[in-house]
């Protein structure tokens, strides 16, 4: 009897684990669904396409996901790609929903390309990854800028979210997303002060699908970025951290997945569907539990998501509600921890030139032969880094030659 209660208790406390960790992983992918919502009204986007959209992030990549993690036992945790979101957004509406969800399409489509000939490695010779985490710092800034100017319009409830994310990043944040709490403060100040808008939250609108539009535009300024959002931001490292957990990930399987979930995902809005580094960590780490059970706090994870997924489509009425200033403020908070993570790595070298260029160059509003920043900051960045900072390029992959 005491082995068996001994064996109960283990039971349990392997199960509290994931359980622990799914809930800690769907509290912050909840979360980032202010940053596609801070920009539904700048892409004039009808309440189906919001509906859509979310579901590219939350539901289409737990389909996906499930069946892979059922296969091989492992954390393979499929999202919607948050480097991808963010890009997305941060172009600001310069180009329609339509002609993004076009390059979202080809991005997919290159990405099936780039696993079927094993061309991972070679594309991560040729584009430094601390270029990406350049354009990335550039593109997450305006974001994390947009906290402090919201300010002015919505200070009280900003100012609480602010305050609530800062504690809560002192003193719960193992315990609870501090983005989360920052969230839900923000948004419980912004009813009291009778700050809602005046809709009336919609009664559910269903997925409204939309055509892709294909542009030489849209193909050049968006989907390159896609592609290395992807692959080098994404899929590569979250590979390299599940081997280092000493699994073994289907690495050209994960990344046509990707590349396939991606394209058919673009028919309802502009994705990026892979891996995640942060969500892997958590997930394939050793809080987790046991290695061989790490795999259930993805199930579970997945299994939550599908559950609340017809609340996607209520999703539309909650941007018509919340002021514009706070959602905008809370995927600001959002994707703090991305920017840090950028600027920290951009930092340690080796290569720190060229990141730095690309990081310029995406803050700017360059625009040249009709190509946006995003474009030229690769352009640029790539440049820059081959030319100036060979020596880093060669630590970073040992086999180019000078």
């Amino acid at each position: 009897m005491a082995v068996d209660s001994g064996n109960d208790a283990e039971r349990l406390r392997e199960w509290s684990q994931s359980v622990g960790i799914s809930l800690a992983l769907v509290t912050l992918a909840s979360s980032l669904i202010a940053v596609p919502l801070s920009a539904a009204g700048q892409l004039n986007l009808a309440d189906g396409q919001v509906t859509a959209w979310v579901m590219t992030i939350y539901t289409v990549p737990c389909v996906l996901g499930l069946v892979l993690t059922l296969i091989y036992r492992q954390p393979l945790l499929l999202t919607g790609n948050i480097f991808v979101l963010i890009f997305i957004v941060s172009l600001q509406g310069r180009l329609p929903f339509a002609e993004l969800a076009g390059a979202s399409l080809m991005a997919g489509a290159a990405v099936v390309v780039i696993s079927s000939l094993g061309l991972a490695d070679h594309l991560a010779r040729v584009i430094p990854e601390p270029v990406v985490v350049g354009l990335l710092a550039g593109s997450t800034l305006p974001f994390v800028a947009g906290i402090f100017t919201g300010m002015t319009a919505e200070p009280s409830a900003i100012g609480a979210a602010f305050l609530a994310y800062v504690l809560g990043r002192k003193y719960l944040d193992a315990r609870v997303p501090s983005v989360f709490l920052a969230m839900v403060v923000g948004i419980a100040v912004a009813g009291i002060l009778g700050r809602f808008g005046g809709g009336d939250g919609g009664g559910g609108a269903p997925p409204l699908l939309t055509s892709p539009a294909f542009t030489w535009h849209a193909a050049l300024t968006a989907t390159p970025v896609m592609v290395v959002l992807i692959v080098l931001q994404s899929n590569v490292p979250s590979l390299i951290f599940l081997r280092g957990e000493h699994y073994h990930p289907p690495a050209h399987l994960v990344d046509y997945v990707s590349g396939v979930g991606t394209m058919a995902s673009s028919f309802l809005g502009p994705s990026g569907l892979s891996l995640s580094l942060p969500a892997t960590a958590m997930v394939a780490g050793s809080d987790a539990g046991p290695h061989r059970y790490r795999y259930r706090a993805v199930l579970l994870s997945y299994a939550i998501f599908l559950a609340m997924t017809p609340l996607v489509a209520y999703a539309a009425g909650a941007a018509e509600i919340l002021p514009l200033e706070l959602l905008v403020a809370i995927a600001g908070l959002a994707v703090i921890g991305v920017l840090g993570m950028a600027v920290k790595r951009i930092s340690s070298g080796p290569l720190t030139l060229g990141p730095l260029v690309a990081f310029a160059v995406a803050v700017s509003d360059a625009s040249m032969l009709g190509l946006g920043p995003y474009f030229w900051s690769l352009v640029f960045g790539v440049a820059v880094s081959w030319m100036l900072e060979r020596d880093g390029i060669r630590e970073l992959r040992p086999g180019i030659k000078g």
